[in-house]
């Protein structure tokens, strides 16, 4: 079988879920308003599909209809309002996707203690397989894992910055191509620990939540 297609007429829900992204399609009814907040990590973005709706961004608002796209950007306060008869369908994805993913504000813009989410909120399933204990115990290996990387990582940048430097100086793209290539293999072992520990924390985190 090949790859799922999804229709945002009849798959309303979350379609993909990762630390590296949440995507689905969302509908809400005529007069119905998300409750505004913000993200501290991600960038959201919303593409309509059906209907009509207001955005709130950072205080500014404006109306999006069909074919039409918003971006609420780290720390943008946003929140949506459907206008007209007829519910609003959309895309939207946040990127990254890791709890609590978002940020809420009392009335004197004082932020209120993270909300995390169930599994259920997302559309997934709890893994049952790992017992609270050995998932734990992966967590803390992968941070350890991910601080190792991390020192490997800025170690690699220093040793190699010197050589690029002069070899971009020089001209010499042979060796500013292998600095640069040792650069990045250095940051890419970095960013596979970090969303290995991301994975984790994301299933660990929501089995606190009541």
């Amino acid at each position: 079988m090949g790859f799922p297609v999804y229709d945002f007429r009849t798959d309303i829900r979350n379609i993909l879920v990762t630390p590296q992204i949440r995507s689905r399609f969302l509908r809400m009814q005529p007069g119905e308003v998300s409750q505004g907040h913000t993200h501290d990590l991600g960038h959201e973005i919303f593409l309509i599909l059906a209907g009509r709706c207001e955005f709130t961004i950072d205080g500014e608002s404006q109306e999006l209809g069909p074919g039409q796209m918003c971006v609420a950007r780290v720390d943008q306060m946003h929140s949506v309002r459907v206008i007209g008869d007829e519910p609003m369908t959309m895309y939207l994805s946040v990127t990254p996707h890791i709890q609590p993913t978002h940020t809420f504000w009392d009335e004197e813009g004082h932020k209120l203690p993270p909300r995390f989410a169930s599994h259920s909120a997302y559309d997934q399933e709890v893994d049952s397989t790992l017992t609270d204990d050995e998932l734990l115990s992966r967590h803390v290996q992968a941070a350890a894992a991910t601080a190792a990387a991390a020192t490997a990582c800025a170690a690699v940048q220093s040793e190699q910055a010197d050589s690029l430097r002069q070899a971009m100086v020089d001209e010499d793209w042979d060796t500013a191509a292998a600095a640069r290539n040792a650069m990045w293999a250095a940051i890419s072992d970095l960013h596979r620990r970090m969303a290995a520990q991301d994975t984790l924390w994301n299933e660990l985190a929501p089995r606190a939540v009541k």
